[in-house]
């Protein structure tokens, strides 16, 4: 299918979900044919690429909202967003991080909208204050209208060792709610995250860039050449409705940030939006019981039906799909997850350590339970 995108004005927004990915530390829950993403992980009736999707609305309407997704995932994506137009579904034949993602919708719409402002949005995060969330998003278009690349950064509330970080530099003379970016920063130590947080020189990295169509276009094919210049000629050919699968495969595999971001940083090129909106990265089942425990006051967090589950003197988190009663007695920080085919049992302390145990299946040649 080839892809025809309507010119719009200069500074027009641009909305991008890269939705790939499946959620490997929310397994069972998440799987590869249903990633966590197309789920209802908060309760709220609808999933969270949805959510992403309405929260944006001020700024981009559907019909300026794409979503660059996997093949076995287009469908469910069309169906939970219906009035997103068939084109605005950008599929990648296979995953190849979010370099690759952000590029083919980078280099898509700079054929005819190369002066809009685009932004990227994960399609798995949680925004409680949607209004915070939406002046600070103002801010970074505005900034980014300046031709800077714009990142938001989260003020931390806890020295976390599970995101990667940005550091700030001075604020600009004309904007102090705008800084220049020092450096992107790995996901660091603990004892490290405690540094950065006491400093108050530190952001998390939500992963959220702003930019012009052009700029990026042109961080790709100066930071990234090995990906800006194949993903050039694959946008012309998905535009065409012509096969780009070989030149797709032949992509690297490698993360926005280490292809474009971090070497864009370095040359004083990136600027950063601090923002405090209740923004979380519902990444693992710990994160996941923060999430939910706004709304929910008991010891244990449950997501799913709560009348199935007895606890006694015990704090955690119960997710349930099973239909099973499932009861607890005197145990501190579990995660039970209980689905009709699998059964997962840990602590919060674990949590993180679920992705080694679906690598751990996948060698064993489980694939039908991932």
């Amino acid at each position: 299918m080839s892809v025809s995108i309507p010119a719009r004005s200069p500074g027009e927004f641009f909305a991008v979900i890269p939705a790939g990915g499946s959620g490997t530390r929310l397994w069972p829950l998440s799987r590869s044919q249903e990633p966590k993403f197309l789920l209802d992980l908060l309760g709220s009736g609808q999933s969270l690429l949805v959510d992403t999707v309405q929260r944006l609305e001020p700024f981009s309407t559907v019909d300026r909202v794409f979503v660059v997704t996997g093949g076995n995932h287009q469908d469910a994506v069309r169906k939970q967003v219906p009035s997103l137009p068939g084109q605005n579904v950008l599929v990648e034949p296979s995953p190849k991080n979010s370099a690759a993602a952000v590029g083919l919708a980078a280099f898509v719409l700079n054929h005819s909208n190369p002066d809009a402002v685009v932004g990227f949005f994960a399609a798995d995060h949680v925004v409680a204050e949607e209004k915070a969330f939406q002046k600070v998003l103002a801010t970074a278009i505005d900034a980014a209208k300046t031709g800077s690349l714009v990142t938001i950064g989260i003020a931390p509330t806890e020295p976390s060792s599970a995101f990667g970080y940005i550091k700030k530099g001075p604020a600009l003379a004309d904007h102090d709610d705008t800084h220049r970016v020092e450096e992107f920063v790995e996901k660091p130590s603990f004892i490290d995250a405690q540094r950065f947080v006491a400093s108050e020189n530190y952001l998390w990295n939500a992963g959220i860039f702003v930019g012009t169509v052009s700029a990026v276009v042109a961080a790709f094919l100066e930071f990234s050449p090995e990906l800006g210049e194949p993903l050039s000629l694959i946008a012309q050919k998905l535009i065409a409705g012509e096969d780009f699968s070989p030149e797709w495969d032949a992509l690297p595999a490698i993360a926005f940030d280490y292809a474009v971001a971090e070497p864009a940083a370095k040359q004083g090129r990136f600027l950063v939006v601090p923002g405090s909106f209740g923004w979380r990265d519902v990444g693992d089942f710990a994160s996941l019981a923060q999430a939910q425990s706004a709304k929910q006051s008991s010891d244990v967090i449950v997501v799913g039906d709560a009348a199935k589950v007895h606890p006694h003197d015990s704090t955690g988190i119960v997710v349930g799909s099973s239909g099973r009663i499932i009861t607890l007695l005197g145990v501190s920080d579990i995660v039970v997850v209980d689905t009709p085919d699998a059964l997962l049992v840990t602590t919060k302390e674990h949590a993180q350590d679920v992705k080694q145990i679906v690598d751990h299946m996948k060698e064993q040649g489980l694939d039908d339970l991932l």
